[in-house]
C-alpha cells in the first residue's frame, strides 16, 4: 500500500552511519539539512527558532573525530519542539509577551540527545499553550502541511512533523497530551511514538509563566520521538529513556491484535476508515490474528469522560474550567482513582491480547481554521461533528498510561484532496520498544 511521501533522504541512523564511514562529515550533514530548511521552510514555516551559526560551529569541532560508542546520533542534525529549552534560545510557547524568554539551561532530554552527539538547528512550531491540533501562534506564524498548504500539520508538535515529513530534519522530539506527536505523524505521513508516561523526562519543559522554576512531570503528558522510520524510533526512545528498555520481540504472527475503528460518541470519518479496514485486510491477508471485539475492554465511555476532566484539569493547573468551577483536590484524587482501575483494566486486556491497533484521529490533516480547533468542529461523514469528541482516539492510549505507536499505512480521500492516514499501534505500559518493533512489521506487511 503507497502512502505519500515527500523525501527519500537519510533518516538519522542512516545520517549517523554515512558520518561512522567517511562519507559525510558533520558540517556537510548540517549544511545539507540548513539548505533543505532554506529550500523548503518559506512555504511550510515549520522552524520557529533557527540556530544555524552555532549548530555550524559545533558540526565543524566534530569533524575528523571518531564517534565513541554512546553517540549513536554523531554528527546528526536535528530540532526539537519549541516547548522544550535549549540555552541561549527562547522558549516562548507561542506567546508574545514570552517571546524574550531566554533559557538559561538545556532541558534533560536535549542535554541527553547532545549527549548522543546530535546537533540542534533549531526548534519548532507550536500552537499557543501546546494546546491544539494546528500550530499557529501570534510569535512564529502558522506552519502548515507539507502535504497540502492549506491544511494544518497537526498540533501540538506540527511543526516537528512538518520538519521530518519534509525532508528538512531526520528526527524530532515533540511531546504529547492530546495526541500531540500521534496526530502530527498521522497527518504528516510520519512515524511518532508516545511513550509510556515516566519514562522520557520532561524536565526543562516548563510553562514560561513559571518564571524559570523547575515544575513536576505534569499528569498525562509525555515526551515521545517523530521520524521517517522505525529504527530511528527506537534509537531515540533508548536515549531518551530514562532506564534500559527491554523487548520481547516476536514475529508478528505470534501475536494477537485487537483492532478497533469504532469508539463511543466518536465516528471516524471514510477517509480514515477505508486505508484503516485496508490496511487490517493485508494483515488479516498475511496471517496476522485480528479480533474486532472484546468483553475485556474498559468501559471506554467512562474513559473518555475522565480523561477530559484530567487533561482540563492539567491543562488548567487546576484553574476554573469554562463553567466557572474549580476542581478540588478531592476531585483529583478521584481522577488518579478512576485512572488506576483504567489501568488495571488494561493489563487485564494486555493478557488475553498483545497489542491494540487504532486510528489516531477520527480524519485526516484538517483544513486551516481562525482560532482553535477544538473551538470549531470536525468534517465527519459529510457532517460537523465536536472536535473534541475526536480526542477519544489520543486519549485511549493516553488516560492509562500506555504506549503508543503511530505508522503511516496509506492514504485517503477527503474533499478532494489526497492526504496521508497513520494507525496506532497501542501496548501494555513499558512495552514501548515492542510497540515500536510491532509497527515496524505491520510496515514492512503494507508497504513492502
Amino acid at each position: 500500500m503507497a502512502y505519500p511521501k515527500l523525501t527519500d533522504k537519510p533518516g538519522a541512523l542512516e545520517t549517523a552511519a554515512a558520518i561512522r564511514a567517511g562519507e559525510l562529515s558533520p558540517t556537510e550533514a548540517v549544511d545539507a539539512a540548513i539548505v533543505r530548511i532554506e529550500h523548503f521552510d518559506g512555504d511550510i514555516n515549520a522552524l520557529a527558532v533557527p540556530d544555524f551559526e552555532r549548530a555550524s560551529d559545533i558540526a565543524k569541532t566534530l569533524d575528523g573525530q571518531a564517534p565513541r560508542a554512546d553517540q549513536p546520533l554523531f554528527g546528526v542534525p536535528m530540532t526539537i519542539k519549541e516547548s522544550f529549552d535549549i540555552t541561549g534560545l527562547p522558549t516562548s510557547w507561542g506567546h508574545q509577551k514570552f517571546a524574550d524568554n531566554i533559557a538559561k539551561r538545556d532541558a534533560k532530554l536535549v542535554a541527553r540527545l547532545k549527549a548522543a552527539g546530535a546537533i540542534f538547528i533549531g526548534k519548532s512550531n507550536v500552537p499557543p499553550d501546546l494546546t491544539d491540533w494546528q500550530s499557529n501562534n501570534p510569535v512564529y506564524g502558522r506552519t502548515n502541511n507539507p502535504h497540502d498548504h492549506s491544511r494544518s500539520p497537526g498540533g501540538s508538535s506540527g511543526g516537528s512533523a512538518a520538519m521530518v515529513a519534509s525532508g528538512m530534519v531526520p528526527c524530532e522530539f515533540g511531546t504529547d497530551i492530546g495526541g500531540s506527536v500521534r496526530v502530527p505523524a498521522h497527518f504528516c505521513g510520519v512515524w511518532g511514538h508516545k511513550s509510556s508516561w515516566g519514562l522520557v523526562s520532561k524536565h526543562g519543559h516548563d510553562h514560561p509563566a513559571m518564571g524559570g522554576k523547575d515544575g513536576h512531570d505534569g499528569a498525562l503528558s509525555i515526551a515521545g520521538p517523530l521520524a521517517r522510520n522505525a529504527d530511528d524510533l527506537a534509537a531515540l526512545m533508548q536515549i531518551g529513556s530514562l532506564f534500559p528498555l527491554t523487548s520481547n520481540a516476536k514475529s508478528l504472527k505470534d501475536y494477537r491484535f485487537l483492532a478497533l475503528l469504532d469508539f463511543p460518541d466518536s465516528p471516524i470519518d471514510e477517509s480514515v476508515r477505508t486505508p484503516s479496514e485496508t490496511a487490517l485486510s493485508a494483515l488479516e491477508d498475511a496471517g496476522v490474528q485480528i479480533d474486532y471485539d472484546s468483553d475485556l475492554l474498559p468501559d471506554l465511555a467512562q474513559q473518555q469522560r475522565d480523561y477530559l476532566r484530567m487533561l482540563n484539569t492539567a491543562m488548567a493547573r487546576g484553574g476554573p474550567s469554562p463553567d466557572g468551577k474549580r476542581a478540588t483536590a478531592t476531585d483529583w484524587f478521584d481522577l488518579l482513582d478512576a485512572q488506576a482501575r483504567n489501568e488495571l483494566a488494561w493489563e487485564r486486556l494486555f493478557e488475553t491480547f498483545d497489542f491494540v491497533l487504532a486510528p489516531p484521529a477520527p480524519v485526516l490533516a484538517v483544513p486551516h481554521v481562525e482560532g482553535s480547533v477544538f473551538d470549531s468542529t470536525l468534517h465527519i461523514g459529510g457532517e460537523d461533528s465536536a472536535a473534541g469528541a475526536g480526542l477519544a482516539w489520543s486519549g485511549m492510549a493516553t488516560f492509562p498510561n500506555l504506549p503508543s505507536t503511530v505508522l503511516p499505512i496509506g492514504s485517503g480521500e477527503d474533499r478532494g484532496a489526497t492526504l496521508p492516514c497513520g494507525m496506532q499501534v497501542i501496548g501494555p505500559r513499558w512495552a514501548d520498544l515492542d510497540c515500536i518493533h510491532a509497527a515496524k512489521a505491520i510496515g514492512d506487511i503494507l508497504h513492502g
